[in-house]
């Protein structure tokens, strides 16, 4: 949903109904993760995709047809099939769940407001009930960043609470998932599906350095979607001019500056200065935080260094275990543009659990994707004639 939030905030202030499809379960190798969305208005205008081109007509026409009916939510499975793969069949070899329900503006305004925080920038998670009850299922409670739900209601009771909770942990996360909760009487009451669409603030990458390794690799992070902070005690080389694509330059000691400001799970430390009077200091405090990733730069001699003044001032191995040094995959990098590519390039295997290998070297699905839920297929009726399996 949140591939097509504007649009969709559009034509929320418009009071606009729409039928809303979206991927709520994937299963090998699709070429777009869950909560993907595409979006049918009733004058026929489309948005988005969740395939990449190959099932898009038949879902557009089943979100025609929701419109028309104003009926119960539907579910549709799309796979590959040697026989109709590029008729409505995924040719990646994966398979998609997707939940398709109409939606009225007039009558669910806490969409609306909630695509009002998302499209201005404020931490928002939107819970969709995806399997369950039937009363239930499509319904939405939104939630801000503080954990409060702040939109929408499911029973007014434990049920809301339990989906709050799981949104305002994964939207700290900053991850969209699908969750399952239910069966507890005192806690949630009924079994449901729950899938999580996070919009969160961008991820921190912060390179402490100011070194062109550092021009390089702040551009790199700027391409990936973070927020870069340039950091480095020497005014003289700490410059907008010389780091046009850091949000920020900040002159200070990088100890001094990573104790006083923000960090969470998906923040990136990469320590360029191979200085030991920068990066023992920096080092000993990065290694204790709940980031999500700390590297340093240097040879093998540097890092034995490192390593030595590390646990000479008391770091356990279980901490020093954290550190990525030499930082980097072993891409045979040269330039400092390469050597940025094998830096983000290790943080994207690290945080997405990678093993950096080739891929013709892997086997199974190149996609990781979360397994079916059980039942999930039989939650809601199956439109005739889009299911392609093996």
């Amino acid at each position: 949903m949140l591939n097509i939030a504007d649009t969709l905030h559009r034509w929320c202030r418009e009071a606009r109904p729409f039928a809303l499809a979206t991927v709520v379960d994937v299963t090998g190798s699709a070429p777009l993760p869950i909560g993907t969305s595409v979006a049918v208005d009733a004058d026929g205008n489309a948005v988005g995709s969740i395939s990449g081109g190959c099932v898009e007509a038949a879902v557009y026409e089943l979100c025609r047809q929701v419109l028309r009916d104003r009926g119960a939510p539907q579910r549709a499975w799309f796979g590959y099939s040697d026989d109709d793969a590029f008729a409505v069949g995924l040719t990646c070899g994966g398979e998609l769940d997707v939940l398709v329900r109409r939606i009225d503006p007039a009558t669910e305004p806490h969409l609306g407001a909630a695509l009002d925080d998302i499209v201005q920038g404020r931490p928002t998670a939107v819970a969709q009930v995806v399997d369950g009850r039937h009363d239930l299922l499509g319904r939405m409670v939104c939630v801000l960043a503080d954990g409060t739900a702040s939109y929408g209601t499911l029973d007014g009771g434990p049920t809301d609470r339990a989906v709050t909770a799981q949104a305002g942990a994964l939207l700290r996360s900053g991850r969209t998932a699908r969750v399952e909760l239910g069966g507890d009487a005192d806690t949630c009451p009924d079994r449901l599906s729950v899938l999580v669409h996070v919009a969160a603030t961008r991820p921190r990458l912060m390179i402490f350095g100011a070194v062109d390794f550092a021009a390089a690799l702040s551009q790199a992070g700027r391409f990936l979607g973070y927020g870069v902070t340039v950091c480095d005690a020497r005014p003289v080389f700490a410059t907008e001019a010389r780091f046009p694509h850091a949000d920020e330059v900040v002159v200070d000691w990088p100890h001094r500056y990573l104790e006083h400001t923000e960090v969470d799970a998906r923040t990136a430390v990469c320590v360029l200065t191979h200085d030991a009077k920068f990066d023992i200091p920096l080092l000993r405090l990065a290694l204790d935080l709940p980031v999500g990733y700390v590297g340093a730069m240097g040879s093998r001699r540097t890092h034995e260094q490192r390593l030595r003044l590390l646990r000479e001032q008391g770091m356990s191995d279980g901490l020093i275990d954290r550190l990525h040094s030499p930082i980097g995959l072993d891409l045979g990098a040269h330039t400092p543009e390469e050597t940025a590519v094998s830096i983000v390039a290790e943080i994207i295997a690290s945080t997405n659990l990678g093993s950096g290998l080739p891929l013709s070297r892997r086997t199974g699905p190149i996609h990781r994707a979360m397994p079916p839920s059980p039942g999930a297929a039989d939650a809601l009726p199956t439109l005739e004639g889009t299911a392609a399996r093996v």
